[in-house]
């Protein structure tokens, strides 16, 4: 029998599932068919794939190969099929042995001449194969370190298909070869950052404080230069450490998106920022064949920053109504649904009007009434509704200016901004303790109006605000919830009316 099989991965958003490559040669017209609902850069894996065994010295048959990817039914995307096939033409034809292929997962692409080139997504389809319990993966060389950051993984680097067949029992001699490598890793645009930069702002500083806390969504409404984007930037930067499980799923979205991981797991909270012409497929995810994730996906477990919130298209900034509720990011295709991580942190930021100089005692404002209406319009009630802090940032004063370091005596740094957040999120920890939730923003009402309820004198002020229309239910547990990361910060074991009262001045703070 001339059939023998392999293994690879299929990706479908981050969820990877075990693909059976199957190699039959039988003695009919010299042809090279791939079945199984793969996409063109499968079917022209025909090509790669004859030439790279080729130039590797290990030629496959002349007679016809049929190629199975099964299930048959599962789209496939993708060059990184490549490694596979041609392992599994060459165990057909006896040139390498069936029974060590079919004990190793094979990802990667090849080059003509047969090196292995880097493939994306490398790191969750290592983690699906261990899953399935494939601990044993074939990767290219430049892929080896994200590879390895998958825990229980054997991982198996090789240079080229020639290494590869060698690896397998190929009685060919070995050739030296320049192996080609990820790019680098990119240092991210908020390293070195500081709290203790931001001049004045000090409201805007213990806002940060609780969004870090709780893990609150944020808004902030100023003039420019009022230093919207400064204090944006500095959020991760008091942001505790990631989990393991944490880091590698957000290293897991970023070797999907064609970013190197690096070879160890990056525990600090990641950044992004698209400029507002950004669609929603960038921002939310999608493309046609293969599912990539967009910017709020690659903020996941991070922070995900919109500059000029009203300068994006209406229909993008909605797209984010979902994933801000559930956490989740599902895209729906004809023949697949890929979902990614939703769990970042929104920071928005927005001018008071188009001039930026409404409110402004030393500025005239220019706009016109409807102007400013039309302006804030973009942003919708509902997604304002989700948004747990809503604050007002004033311009910065000449005196707060010539004000220098030394002589600033409220001035804390990131580091100890950090402590007291870790510490505040432990204690939420603890108290959930039994539930699904760690942080207080994930807290659903009927915990907050069951087991986490407060006295009625504590909820006075609440009440009388809903009672009047200014908040609407969704708004009243996110003002509760905001409360218990006052709390939690203050080292309170339960919120009193003064964190209620601070809670709805951040929930409010910046109605405008």
């Amino acid at each position: 029998m001339s059939i023998a099989r392999t293994w690879s991965i299929a990706l479908i958003g981050l969820s990877g599932t075990l693909v059976e490559v199957e190699a039959d040669i039988s003695a009919q017209l010299p042809a090279f068919v791939i079945i199984g609902l793969g996409d063109r850069s499968l079917r022209e894996a025909e090509g790669r794939v004859r030439q790279a065994a080729s130039n590797s010295g290990c030629r496959l048959s002349p007679r016809r190969i049929t190629v199975n990817l099964s299930p048959a039914s599962l789209p496939k995307q993708g060059s990184s099929f490549d490694l596979s096939i041609a392992i599994a033409c060459l165990a057909a034809d006896g040139v390498v042995s069936r029974t060590s292929v079919d004990q190793v997962v094979h990802l990667g692409e090849l080059g003509l001449d047969g090196r292995l080139r880097p493939v994306r997504g490398v790191l969750p389809a290592v983690r699906a194969a261990v899953k399935e319990g494939r601990t044993r993966v074939m990767v290219p060389f430049g892929n080896a370190d994200e590879a390895r950051l998958v825990p229980g993984a054997t991982v198996i680097p090789v240079r080229s298909l020639r290494d590869a067949a060698i690896f397998h029992g190929a009685d060919i001699e070995e050739r030296e070869v320049d192996p080609v490598l990820s790019p680098a890793e990119q240092p991210t645009s908020i390293e070195g950052l500081d709290v203790a930069d931001v001049v004045g702002q000090q409201d805007a500083i213990a806002a940060l404080e609780v969004a870090a806390a709780g893990g609150h969504h944020l808004m902030m409404v100023g003039p420019p230069g009022a230093g919207k984007t400064m204090l944006a930037e500095r959020l991760p930067t008091i942001l505790p450490d990631l989990t393991v499980d944490e880091a590698l799923e957000a290293a897991s979205v970023r070797s999907l998106a064609g970013e190197a991981p690096g070879d160890a797991l990056r525990v600090r909270p990641g950044f992004e920022a698209p400029h507002h012409t950004a669609t929603a497929a960038s921002i939310i995810g999608g493309g046609s064949g293969m599912i990539r994730p967009g910017a709020a996906a690659r903020a996941a477990h991070g922070v995900l920053f919109l500059d000029e919130a009203p300068e994006f298209p209406r229909t993008v900034l909605d797209a984010l109504r979902q994933p801000l509720e559930s956490g989740s990011i599902i895209i729906h295709r004809a023949q697949s649904v890929a979902t990614f991580p939703g769990s970042f942190q929104l920071v928005l930021a927005a001018n008071p009007c188009p001039c930026g100089s409404f409110g402004s005692p030393d500025a005239e404002c220019t706009c016109s009434a409807l102007s400013i209406q039309r302006y804030m319009g973009r942003l919708s009630g509902p997604l304002r509704d989700r948004v747990d802090i809503q604050l007002s940032v004033p311009r910065v004063s000449a005196l707060q200016l010539r004000v220098t370091d030394s002589e600033r005596s409220d001035s804390v740094t990131s580091s100890e901004m950090r402590c007291r957040v870790a510490a505040a999120r432990r204690a939420a920890a603890e108290r959930l303790r039994g539930t699904p939730w760690t942080r207080n923003a994930e807290v659903p009402g009927a915990w907050l109006r069951g087991k986490g309820r407060l006295s009625p004198k504590v909820l006075a002020p609440l009440d009388r605000a809903f009672d009047r229309g200014a908040l609407t239910m969704r708004g009243y547990n996110r003002v509760l919830r905001l409360a218990w990361s006052v709390c939690d910060l203050d080292q309170q074991s339960i919120p009193g009316a003064d964190h209620v009262g601070r809670a709805l001045y951040l929930r409010r703070g910046g109605s405008w």
